[in-house]
């Protein structure tokens, strides 16, 4: 049983980068999918797909590369964490690389970015910083 599949996916990410792959897979979630949906929009990820298996279902991510192989994704840090919960209010939302990254939150509204939270105004736990 995994305790963190949020920090799981983030960490198979991260390896696949690393290892200049251009896909990973990843066992699928709502919540994973819905991560994925904000990389694609941020740029940091070329697309995703949700695949079908007798389980729990594939999410296939492929990974986006500059000129040269050079990595569009430098970090992943998860904050928030089954044993650290970590909250941010809509006035004081993390900014992340000084505006280069994106914190990706989990509001009552669904999961968004930091920059889509300020603009409705609501806050919520900070799941993890992608730059």
């Amino acid at each position: 049983m995994m305790t963190d599949p949020i920090a799981d996916m983030l960490t198979r990410i991260r390896n696949a980068n690393q290892a200049v792959h251009d896909k990973v897979d990843i066992p699928t979630s709502r919540l994973k999918v819905e991560v994925a949906k904000i990389l694609r929009a941020e740029g940091f990820i070329k697309n995703f797909k949700v695949l079908e298996s007798d389980t729990q279902g594939i999410l296939r991510i492929y990974l986006r590369y500059g000129q040269g192989n050079q990595r569009i994704i430098s970090g992943l840090r998860r904050v928030s964490r089954p044993g650290l919960r970590v909250y941010a209010n809509s006035r004081r939302l993390p900014r992340v690389m000084s505006g280069l990254g994106v914190a990706i939150l989990s509001t009552s509204q669904g999961l968004m970015t930091e920059r889509a939270a300020k603009e409705r105004g609501v806050g919520g736990e900070v799941l993890c910083h992608v730059w």
